[in-house]
């Protein structure tokens, strides 16, 4: 199921299902310990008799984003209760703080005169599983603050509630219970509120749940107000604290400084969206903050943290790939922002080995994270690598110094992180050629083409900074193997007979090479980081075939990674679809396009498929990993940081051709 809505300060990050349901709360790392291990946290309405919850059916529901931030605006309405709710949701974005404000609207008509106002009793029920199991957690109401605390060890979660009255708010829930929940047949405690009345039950321990309630009178035909928040910290007096600051200031303060905070960051300067029209404009301030939102306190760029994927194999994408963040980094780098980005450069600097190379993935933490990568392959010896993920940082960082020219900055990363890396791929190489790693989809081992355009990008980039800091020796040294490479690469991924390039050649028994016939998207990294000329025939060829085979023959479109790919594979129907449509993907063709373009006409390919894009996100702006080829519907992780960070590529690439052309991106070639 993919989340509707993420909101984020670096710390804590909750999300949001379809039926508003938040259903991950990540705290103290972006992607680490999810508090709720995807289990909902229900919201409920009981009025004149009768209860819902939210996720029922006669809720109509608009979940979306207040324009230009990280902070939600939900319409949800009931008309066979006449009632409509206005939500606005947070998470600050200094305070480690939830927060929901509600206006409840009564939209009856024809009110008698003599009618008063309706009670509207507002239920939030909380499913925690503290440290993402549901051992050995409490939850207690504390009659003096009139709040309800979850805790298990150093996390602590404090709900609180309030109701506006005038100018003033009053605080504190009206209703409250706790119980247990999945042991013994039960449910859990958000049953009883079912009736409208909560049993009040002060304390349970184990596994847990807790439902709290807020009742408001609401006008004829007027508005009341409430708010609701979940203060987050190591300890009692850490929630406590923030929830007295919510207390003295006032709720409607916090979600209005986060609103403009989130404004003023994604309008920090004069960017390549500001010369396109909507929607494409709110796509990429959307995909900015999507970006934004999971790069980590730590530095790490976070892949998803949607925890439905955990489904498919028990584990999900909650970790950092530093391939994933590289290109994520490289996007908000071309858009302008320098300061959070070098957090992602430092933490890669943490994480390489002595040798000098990045393992699979890590935890936000800086943990090393689970893997399918072993020591051994086909009984020897091998790195358990993808060894794109060490090139690509370096790639990135030439971005960064290139678009900011921080000396400063740059200096300490430079002989731990750039000369160590920069050392290590050029001694892991065997007839010019990197040795064999695992490729970007992290599904095979071999030598792969997108994994020479990468480490000849990095290599490239080192040998610039070793110049720049007059290492001439160590310069040639990256130079002469990237060229060689390079001259490697053009022999022996060329397929005479096919008329195109090779994605991958493996190992083979006779201990050579065999090559991997398979057309697969991940070819464009040959031409992407610059190793290929985008003007050469053969790459063309690939290119065109890349367009012709691997593009869906559905109303949907887009364009598969590979044939036959089978991941959350949806249709058997081999010849039309070859796999399903990601993002990722489709948007590299468009920056294919987009660089080839040699007059303003050649451009169209690349705008339509920008308007692909646009059309097949949610409503809300969010971008899954792959959509259904029949229905469009999400499929996989949703959002995807990378899909995001292709966009935000597609944009920048095309914007830049427009400029070259001496045309305005503003018309983008409408049909």
């Amino acid at each position: 199921m993919p989340r509707d809505l993420s909101l984020s300060n670096g710390r804590l990050l909750v999300n949001f299902d379809h039926q508003y349901y938040l259903r991950d709360l990540y705290w103290p790392h972006v992607g680490q310990e999810n508090h709720t291990a995807g289990h909902p946290f229900r919201f409920g309405v009981f009025v004149d008799g009768r209860f819902s919850w939210l996720g029922d059916p006669g809720w109509e529901r608009e979940i979306g984003y207040a324009e230009d931030t990280l902070a939600g605006h939900v319409i949800v309405q009931n008309r066979a209760s006449a009632l409509t709710l206005t939500c606005r949701d947070a998470v600050d974005f200094h305070e480690d703080l939830f927060m929901r404000l509600v206006e409840v609207k009564d939209d009856r008509s024809n009110i008698p005169p003599s009618a008063g106002p309706r009670e509207v009793r507002l239920f939030f029920g909380h499913d925690f599983h503290i440290y993402g199991i549901d051992l050995g957690d409490t939850a207690y109401y504390e009659p003096e603050r009139r709040a309800v605390f979850h805790y298990k060890g150093e996390r602590w979660f404090m709900i609180d509630a309030a109701r506006q009255n005038g100018d003033e708010w009053t605080y504190g829930v009206d209703q409250w219970a706790m119980g247990k929940k999945e042991t013994d047949g039960k449910e859990g405690t958000w049953r009883d509120a079912e009736d409208g009345l909560l049993s009040g039950n002060a304390i349970a321990q184990g596994s847990v749940d807790s439902v709290v309630a807020l009742h408001l009178r609401v006008p004829p035909g007027g508005q009341a107000m409430g708010c609701y928040w979940i203060a987050v910290g190591s300890g009692f007096e850490k929630v406590t604290a923030i929830s007295r600051a919510v207390r003295r200031k006032g709720p409607a303060t916090f979600l209005d400084r986060t609103r403009a905070y989130w404004r003023l960051w994604v309008h920090k300067e004069k960017a390549e969206e500001k010369q396109l029209p909507d929607p494409f404009t709110s796509l990429y301030r959307r995909s900015l903050l999507i970006v934004r939102a999971h790069l980590d306190q730590n530095g790490g760029i976070v892949a998803a943290t949607d925890f439905d994927t955990a489904q498919f194999a028990r584990d999900t994408y909650a970790y950092v790939w530093s391939r994933d963040g590289a290109l994520a980094a490289a996007a908000l780098i071309q858009a302008g922002y320098s300061h959070a980005v070098e957090r992602f450069f430092e933490f890669c600097h943490a994480m390489i080995t002595p040798e000098g190379y990045l393992l699979h993935k890590f935890n936000p933490s800086g943990s090393l994270a689970s893997t399918w990568h072993g020591w051994s392959y086909q009984g020897r010896k091998t790195l358990p690598v993808q060894e794109d993920e060490t090139a690509l940082v370096l790639w990135a960082l030439r971005r960064h110094f290139d678009r900011f020219h921080d000396v400063e900055f740059l200096k300490p990363l430079y002989r731990g992180l750039i000369v160590r890396a920069a050392n290590w791929m050029c001694e892991y190489t065997e007839d010019g050629l990197p040795q064999p790693s695992w490729d970007l989809w992290e599904e095979r081992h071999g030598i792969h083409a997108w994994t020479v355009g990468t480490v000849w990008a990095g290599l490239q980039a080192a040998a610039q900074f070793a110049a720049d800091f007059g290492e001439h020796d160590l310069a040639a040294r990256y130079r002469e193997t990237a060229q060689r490479m390079r001259e490697a690469a053009s022999a022996r991924f060329w397929d005479d007979t096919a008329g195109r390039y090779l994605r991958t050649i493996t190992a083979a028994g006779n201990g050579g090479l065999s090559p991997d016939h398979t057309l697969d998207a991940s070819l464009v990294g040959l031409w992407y980081f610059g190793m290929f000329d985008i003007a050469d025939d053969r790459m063309a060829a690939t290119m065109e075939a890349i367009r012709r085979r691997l593009w869906i023959q559905s109303p949907v479109g887009g364009l598969a990674r590979y044939e036959n790919d089978r991941y959350y594979r949806v249709s058997p129907d081999q010849d039309r679809i070859a796999g399903n449509p990601w993002f990722v993907c489709t948007l590299w063709l468009a920056q294919w396009y987009a660089r080839r373009a040699a007059q303003p006409a050649d451009l169209q390919p690349a705008a339509d498929i920008l308007r692909w894009a646009v059309s097949h996100t949610l409503p809300d702006g969010l971008m899954a990993e792959q959509i259904h080829p029949f229905t469009h519907e999400p499929l996989s992780a949703c959002p995807l940081t990378w899909s995001h960070a292709a966009y935000l590529h597609a944009v920048q690439e095309y914007v830049a051709r427009c400029h070259e052309l001496q045309i305005s991106p503003a018309h983008l070639h409408s049909a």
